[in-house]
């Protein structure tokens, strides 16, 4: 068991203390897997998807952490699990004390209020035949806000909290209607309705402008911080994470590979892939634009059938043969708060 593991399995088994915002974890997540299974017609079982593949970490109530990755990593297939949308096939989502995987009816109901949800396309996910007041009136509705006058003075005051003002104006306008910005501004505004404790973000920011994306990100930073939310960022894009979380999670091939504080992880990053990812970062110093910088060969590789031992090794210009390519890497620490899974530092 990992050092991480164990301190989830602390929190997990401690006393009342996990349900005290501010003395455990709001969410622990603890050896979670999520494989699909994969049929081929007229022939029945054809293997998995290995999408989640042991992943274990914590968040504080409060806490904020940055969840990162290339494309097909994983880290979609893992938010959508601590949403509840997916279920496990092997470890546990803890949320303040409750295990998600025993959650029907009324309580995954409930749990669903808490946690707000925050898509990476704005227009895709706002329902085009709903204006801004049935969009953010209709989660009201369904959690038992039943007058009238109070769902409005809800509305009214989500929309002045994300910068949608005058509000009137705003309210019998369509999605089509609004910019790409101000389209986010009503996603993030219906996350925020029901006064979730732990808000997920996946890629926010990668569908608008660059203008945008700062005010988007500093928005998002100030509701952190007034109603002391819990954040789950999901991102591609390193150059954002530093300025928005406490704490990064790498991810690669389902797994995470190397996880820390934010200063500590993206000045000196320890694992390959790590650094590779820094290196794709875009550079704002023109001196840097014709550098050409070393990013790995080839793509990432199929979950389906991952490769053995270190999941990086076939792509890693720094791989020892007959062990990155045969063993599993075991978590370590070479500096103090900076954990990754790599044979460099055995």
């Amino acid at each position: 068991m990992t050092i991480e593991q164990d301190k989830v399995q602390e929190q997990i088994t401690a006393s009342t203390d996990v349900n005290i915002p501010g003395k455990g974890p709001l969410l622990a997540v603890k050896d979670l897997r999520v494989w699909f299974e994969l049929r081929r017609f007229g022939f029945g079982h054809a293997g998995y998807v290995h999408a989640v593949d042991g992943v274990s970490f914590e968040l504080d109530f409060g806490g904020s952490i940055a969840i990162v990755g290339e494309s097909g990593c994983g880290k979609t297939s893992l938010m959508k699990t601590i949403l509840a949308l997916y279920k496990p096939t092997k470890g546990n989502v803890i949320f303040d004390g409750k295990d998600l995987s025993t959650l029907k009816g009324r309580e995954l109901k409930a749990y669903r209020s808490e946690v707000g949800f925050v898509q990476q396309d704005p227009y895709g996910a706002l329902p085009p035949f709903m204006n801004v007041q049935r969009i953010l009136e209709e989660p009201l509705i369904i959690n038992g806000v039943k007058n009238k006058q109070e769902r409005l003075e809800r509305i009214q005051k989500v929309l002045e909290e994300v910068k949608m003002a005058p509000v009137h104006e705003f309210l019998p306008k369509f999605p089509h209607q609004l910019s790409g910005g101000q389209q986010q501004r009503i996603v993030i505004a219906r996350a925020m309705i029901l006064n979730p404790k732990l808000l997920v973000a996946d890629e926010p920011v990668s569908m608008l402008d660059a203008s945008v994306r700062v005010e988007i990100l500093k928005l998002l930073r100030g509701l952190q911080e007034k109603h002391n939310l819990a954040l789950i960022y999901v991102t591609h894009d390193l150059s954002t994470v530093r300025y928005f979380s406490e704490r990064i999670f790498v991810m690669y091939a389902g797994q995470v590979i190397e996880k820390g504080q934010v200063d500590l992880l993206v000045n000196n990053p320890l694992h390959p892939y790590t650094y590779a990812l820094l290196q794709g970062t875009s550079d704002p110093d023109a001196h840097n634009s014709t550098v050409m910088k070393e990013v790995p060969p080839g793509e990432p590789p199929s979950l389906v059938n991952p490769p053995t031992g270190c999941r990086f090794h076939p792509r890693c210009p720094k791989i020892i043969m007959g062990v990155c390519d045969i063993k599993v890497p075991p978590e370590v620490e070479p500096i103090p708060g900076q954990l990754t899974s790599c044979w460099l530092y055995e």
